[in-house]
């Protein structure tokens, strides 16, 4: 009688941790496949940007707002996620947090940088304007207005910026815990460069685009893959710069020659005509950051509230 229970309780056992086995496979298997469903879509909105809406092209006002639109569009993406594995943000380990708050700390940070980039290129706009004004009554002084628009160097350390600490990847507890920080990763990999492409575009020169990419390297994303790739060619490789200020600038040039030649009508008109498309694109850009910027603080204040919340 003693033997037989010991074999029924070894049999319970075994079919017990078979159970379990399969049980945790099973979640493993969910968990894997919630992940790359993120991945997927993440993926899919990344790529689109290599394909430029008709008379619009890389590196231009309407592409750098495309950029902008990916970003509240992965975090609703990555929320998805968190809400299909039932991982509460009230769950998570104190490092994923951390890091979810950094990021946004991040965001804010870098929008601050393109406020400062499109204050630079307002100045420029402004001067550009009075020239306009000026070309019939002073044109010598029209002249001195209608000096190209230049680079902006900056003094900003991105990659000091943006540094984080190392190792909490070691240190998960759990499955989910996994799955949220891989997300995660991908979510601060693609938004980081999106602002390493902005910075770039706007102030002229590829010292931003060039300190995201060293950032982003250790988060071993293959999402960026196709459309870095073009990016880089087209910015590093082809020195390629803002469509806009191409334009402006060559109109400029067109309007100075015609000044010196005594025939500004024309060239008024075409400068003229060029600044309003300026104007107007940078307006929506400007909007579109500001909006940008109070949704990113909004969110961050809410995480913030829940975080307190839940010392209590």
């Amino acid at each position: 009688m003693v033997l037989l229970v010991q074999r029924l309780s070894k049999l319970y056992h075994k079919l017990e941790n078979h159970y379990h086995h399969h049980h945790h496979q099973a979640e493993v298997d969910a968990l894997s496949a919630s992940l790359q469903a993120f991945r997927s879509d993440v993926s899919n909105c990344v790529n689109q940007l290599l394909h430029p809406k008709p008379g619009s092209e890389i590196l231009s006002f309407s592409w750098i707002q495309r950029c902008f639109e990916l970003l509240p569009v992965i975090n609703k993406a990555f929320l998805k996620l968190v809400g299909d594995i039932d991982y509460p943000l009230s769950f998570w380990d104190v490092a994923s947090l951390d890091e979810y708050l950094n990021y946004g700390l991040h965001l804010l940070e870098l929008l601050n940088c393109v406020t400062s980039s499109l204050s630079h290129l307002a100045q420029a706009r402004l001067s550009f304007a009075h020239a306009l004004n000026l070309v019939e009554s002073s044109s010598s002084t029209a002249i001195e207005h209608l000096k190209a628009i230049q680079s902006q160097s900056s003094s900003k350390d991105l990659k000091g910026l943006v540094r984080n600490k190392e190792g909490g990847e070691g240190k998960l507890s759990s499955c989910k815990e996994r799955v949220v920080h891989e997300a995660l990763m991908e979510v601060k990999s693609v938004g980081l460069w999106v602002f390493g492409v902005v910075l770039a575009t706007l102030s002229g020169e590829t010292k931003p685009y060039l300190e995201i990419k060293q950032v982003i390297v250790r988060f071993n994303s293959a999402l960026l893959i196709d459309v870095d790739s073009c990016v880089f060619e087209v910015m590093v490789e082809k020195g390629e710069t803002l469509k806009e200020v191409k334009e402006l600038n060559s109109a400029a040039n067109s309007l100075v020659s015609a000044i010196l030649s005594g025939k500004t009508s024309d060239a008024a008109m075409d400068f003229g005509g060029k600044l309003g498309v300026f104007e107007k694109e940078m307006d929506a850009l400007e909007k579109q950051v500001d909006a940008l910027f109070s949704s990113v603080l909004a969110a961050r204040n809410e995480l913030l509230n829940g975080v307190w919340q839940r010392k209590q």
